[in-house]
């Protein structure tokens, strides 16, 4: 099995889903996030989902906002139970949880991703457990750019994956700056990315976080492929 791999909108177009589904569609590419990254985002992408052109892609999850503004958190999760339904998985900041009891109602839908460096949980295994002991159904979203630079040896990465493992619904790839911003992979983040790529298999979509120009994202896919080429090949 090839592994599918694909994009967030917000990644290919800030807060622009309309316009990032549009570059994924012409490209017949199979793996969509649909991308509400600052709450102010959620409710119009909520609300658009019927009129979007989602029916070419194999796999779709939604990222939830990564920071509470504008809404209350109970806003946020009742917002998002909308979407229970469409079986999507909803990605979601384990930092922007106070209340567990309302996350919990999303089921294993709700699926949880290691952060970078500037939050203060949810960077390690350790940090990871007493959340999914709380949501005990939730599954993880492994993001190998933020792992790297939590640890560049790719130690804490590999940790995750293994402990996790039964989990892992989903793969967000990027390279990630030490400004932990979000970018086009470099060789030496694709080096790094293949020590672990044998512990995600070619079955998990992978999801590109890499903020690039729409002219580079078959480069970019490319890149992703190499970075997986010890999962892709042991399938």
């Amino acid at each position: 099995m090839s592994p599918r791999i694909g994009f967030s909108t917000g990644a290919l177009a800030y807060s622009d889903f309309r316009t990032g589904l549009r570059m994924l569609v012409e490209r017949n590419v199979p793996v969509v996030e649909l991308s509400a990254l600052r709450d102010r985002e959620l409710q119009p992408l909520v609300e658009s989902l019927d009129s979007l052109p989602l029916s070419g892609f194999s796999y779709i999850s939604f990222h939830a906002p990564s920071s509470l503004t504008h809404l209350r958190e109970i806003d946020v999760v009742t917002l998002l139970r909308s979407l229970i339904p469409r079986r999507w998985p909803i990605i979601v900041h384990p930092d922007i949880i106070s209340d567990f009891s309302l996350w919990s109602s999303l089921g294993s839908l709700l699926c949880i991703e290691n952060m970078d460096k500037r939050k203060p949980i949810g960077r390690t295994v350790a940090e990871l457990e007493p959340v999914f002991q709380k949501l005990p159904e939730a599954t993880f979203c492994f993001d190998i750019g933020h792992a790297r630079q939590i640890d560049p040896t790719m130690s804490e990465a590999s940790r995750l994956l293994k402990q996790f493992a039964n989990r892992l619904q989903e793969v967000h790839m990027s390279e990630v700056g030490s400004n932990s911003k979000h970018e086009g992979m470099s060789f030496t983040a694709v080096s790094a990315f293949q020590k672990v790529s044998h512990l995600i298999p070619a079955s998990v979509p992978i999801v590109l976080e890499s903020v690039i120009p729409e002219e580079k994202i078959e480069q970019e896919i490319r890149l992703a492929l190499s970075a997986l080429h010890k999962a892709a090949s042991a399938a």
